[in-house]
């Protein structure tokens, strides 16, 4: 059995953009492996109306191959509507629409296998990885692209009666819980608790009786979408974080949090005149509490209801506030996946996940040449753009040049309007030409 020159597991999004860079390379043998019977993005929480926070230009191609057949300009004029898009999408693409497009580029490839949940990988005679699915199915590989996603995150009181009343907002859609006259509890006041607020306010004949709304942030901030704030999203930002000290990257990750974490500033308009609205047209029909600087601390069952208590770190005060249903949407985690279980003990993981490397292979104490890269689990090495669907293309080309032992794809020498690592280092096209003379000369 011949080897692949390259296997991936799990086709999100990152390793989509994979597969469709590598499709046109003859000289590349790839294979991409996802347990699920076809393409799927955050099933559970693709609600109507939810927008994408990037551009549409931002898709699994363009930035590293704009003449790619896999762009989503391409997918709108195959579905000839590529003008009615550019009418009705003025402030960006809606996240079913991008999930069609995803859709629709996975259908077109012939490197993705459906159906085909991988259980273990493990060395083959240390010269290859022998990666075996439940189907029966083996491949040999010498590099492996994890790209399996993240874990939902719970508080521990909530996970303990996860169910059809409590659940995280990754699986809304699926347990589908009774609103319409029910006292609801939002935990979280980044983009998710947004968009779950504003899709239990969208409900006209279903609304709640109450909505309470918890931020463990001072109010509920809107994305730092600025310009120069948008260069933190770039690869001249990437190659400046890479190199420096883990200290350093941890305090600018916190620093830097609400350029990814916060609410896009049309959500949290759309529901302050939501709120607005029902306030002034149906008094009473609605209850609503925003409470900023609150933490979910404990959850109980209380006869056929919730109890949650629920902290003010501002006033170091405790509430309890009843419940019907108790929705968190609090994020997720990178975990370590079962079925590398065999290579656990060469693979050595800091606090902070994974020692990833430039081209987002990962250090470890296999036999060399053979190499594992990572999907979206490289924030703490590659900066706050790793989980964000900016840089996806760019990050797939790093991998597929660093398989391919040249470059393919231009992944070097982009230009940032910001200066981070000295006089030149990235500057713009038209930066003034600085030298710096020793002190004391003129």
């Amino acid at each position: 059995m011949r080897p692949m020159d390259l296997v991936g597991v799990g086709v999100g999004p990152a390793n989509l953009s994979l597969a469709a860079l590598a499709e046109p390379l003859p000289e590349l043998r790839t294979r991409f492996l996802d347990a699920k019977p076809g393409f799927q993005w955050h099933p559970g929480f693709m609600l109507p109306g939810a927008e994408l926070q990037v551009s549409f230009l931002k898709d699994l191609v363009t930035l590293v191959d704009p003449t790619s057949r896999y762009s989503f300009l391409n997918f709108l004029a195959a579905h000839k509507r590529i003008y009615r898009f550019l009418v009705a999408s003025r402030s960006g693409c809606s996240r079913q629409e991008y999930e069609q497009y995803c859709r629709w580029v996975s259908e077109s490839l012939t490197s993705v296998s459906w159906n085909s949940a991988v259980e273990e990988v493990d060395l083959a005679n240390d010269r290859t990885f022998t990666v075996r699915c439940a189907d029966g199915r083996r491949l040999r590989a010498r590099a492996l692209v994890l790209g399996s996603g993240r874990t939902p995150v719970m508080p521990e009181c909530a996970e303990r009666l996860r169910g059809p009343s409590v659940l995280h907002n990754a699986e809304l859609a699926f347990v589908d819980p009774e609103f319409a006259g029910r006292d609801v509890v939002v935990v979280g006041g980044g983009q998710s608790g947004a968009e779950t607020v504003q899709h239990l306010l969208s409900a006209e004949a279903g609304l709640p009786r109450s909505i309470t709304w918890l931020s463990s942030r001072l109010g509920f901030p809107p994305m730092d979408d600025s310009p120069f704030t948008n260069d933190w999203f770039t690869p001249a930002y990437v190659e400046y974080f890479r190199q420096l000290p883990s200290d350093r990257r941890r305090r600018l990750l916190a620093q830097q949090r609400m350029a990814s974490d916060g609410v896009s500033a049309s959500l949290l308009q759309a529901i302050y005149r939501r709120l607005y609205e029902l306030d002034v047209q149906r008094p009473g029909r609605l209850r609503h509490r925003l409470l900023d600087q609150r933490r979910l601390v404990d959850l109980a069952k209380d006869g056929n209801r919730l109890s949650a208590t629920i902290h003010d770190t501002g006033l170091d005060a405790i509430e309890c506030v009843p419940a019907d249903v108790v929705i968190c949407c609090t994020g997720y985690r990178p975990e370590f996946p079962e079925y590398l279980g065999p290579l656990r003990s060469w693979l050595p993981r800091t606090a902070e996940g994974f020692e990833v490397q430039d081209d987002y292979s990962l250090a470890w104490d296999g036999p060399e040449g053979l190499r594992i890269f990572v999907q979206n689990a490289a924030e703490h090495t590659h900066g706050i753009a790793d989980p964000n669907l900016s840089l996806v293309p760019w990050r797939s080309a790093r991998i597929l040049n660093s398989v391919l032992g040249y470059e393919r794809y231009p992944t070097s020498q982009y230009a940032a309007t910001v200066e981070w690592e000295g006089p030149g280092a990235h500057a713009g096209a038209h930066a003034p030409d600085f030298r710096l003379e020793e002190v004391g000369k003129v």
